[in-house]
């Protein structure tokens, strides 16, 4: 190796080394959150407990392919949610 070879090489180095940090420490387990996310939504069925990202919180009355209707307190009162509005469920 020609020492101009090298000298670029010593460069390029630290850029290599901090894009797989970087993958590492923040896409990847961005990507692992976004798929239990999908797998909750994907999951979801009546008489689940739920939280929106809102803060509502309620039990599934059913579930629709976009949609998810909750119930959200004693007396029966309904709501419609988005799928995505929901943040968290409770078997």
């Amino acid at each position: 190796m020609t020492p101009e070879m090298q000298a670029i090489i010593m460069q390029i180095l630290p850029l290599v080394v901090l894009l797989f940090v970087a993958y590492f420490l923040m896409i990847r387990p961005q990507q692992k959150r976004t798929k239990a996310q999908q797998e909750l939504l994907r999951n979801l069925k009546r008489g689940d407990k739920v939280s929106t990202i809102g803060g509502l919180q309620g039990t599934v009355k059913s579930v629709e392919p976009n949609f998810v209707t909750i119930i959200v307190n004693n007396k029966g009162t309904e709501m419609t949610f988005d799928k995505q509005a929901i943040k968290k469920a409770e078997k």
